[in-house]
């Protein structure tokens, strides 16, 4: 009967468990990483370089020229009969008024066409973290469009961006914000629920941080917007 060497057979698999416990570390390492990147703890490795300014760090500098007055420009007035060429959707794009509750769609810079919009249920300031109910500010862009269930149209923006990565470090550094508090994301330009357009003429402030218009609106600039499209929201 051949004789076993527990110690040799011991060690051996100690070095089988160290190998393993490797890609096990990696791994787990990775749906920790994604979990905090999904609860908004923390950001993609990919951003840090404009997080930090590693590169340049410019200030945002204001992009559209707001239309004089607190009318709507061009409400009563589908966008087919102001925009009579084949629409180029790159030369599209969006500024928002909060104080205005003013939606505007630009055509190459030029304004064509406001609509009435809005916002979270405490609309006054910039957005910094998850649950305060603000509308984010500054510039984004679309990074992408579905029909949703209850609010006919959703146009998904790209809050949090590295801007509003900073400000929320900043808030944390300056003690405004708990460390454990994450900044939130899920923001993005839609409807409301069917039959409730008067939520958008009486400027009821509903959402949880969503710029939301009627829905003839919303389906009215969904077919102009693309993936990229810039919307700059202002205070």
């Amino acid at each position: 009967m051949p004789i076993i060497n527990t110690e040799a057979l011991t060690k051996n698999v100690k070095q089988h468990g160290i190998i393993l416990s490797i890609p096990l570390f990696f791994v787990a390492s990775s749906v920790f990483y994604w979990l905090l990147i999904r609860v908004g703890l923390i950001f993609p490795v990919t951003e840090i370089p404009d997080i930090l300014c590693i590169y340049n760090c410019k200030l945002e500098q204001k992009i559209h020229k707001p239309i004089i007055g607190d009318e709507l420009l061009n409400y009563d007035q589908p966008i087919k009969k102001l925009i009579t060429k084949p629409i180029n959707k790159q030369k599209i794009s969006i500024l928002i008024e909060k104080s205005q509750h003013r939606l505007t769609l630009y055509y190459n810079l030029s304004p064509i066409k406001s609509y009435p919009v809005v916002f979270g249920a405490n609309p006054t300031g910039d957005k910094q973290r998850e649950g305060d109910k603000k509308t984010p500010e500054g510039i984004l862009q679309i990074q992408d469009l579905y029909p949703h269930p209850q609010w006919s149209k959703f146009m998904w923006l790209n809050y949090p961006h590295p801007q509003s990565w900073r400000k929320h470090f900043q808030a944390k550094i300056n003690g405004e914000l708990a460390w454990y508090i994450p900044i939130g994301g899920e923001v993005g330009i839609h409807g409301v629920p069917a039959g409730r357009d008067e939520m958008i003429d009486i400027r009821k402030n509903w959402t949880l941080g969503c710029p939301s218009l009627k829905n003839q609106d919303v389906d009215e600039i969904y077919q102009l917007v693309q993936k990229g499209t810039i919307v700059e929201i202002l205070p």
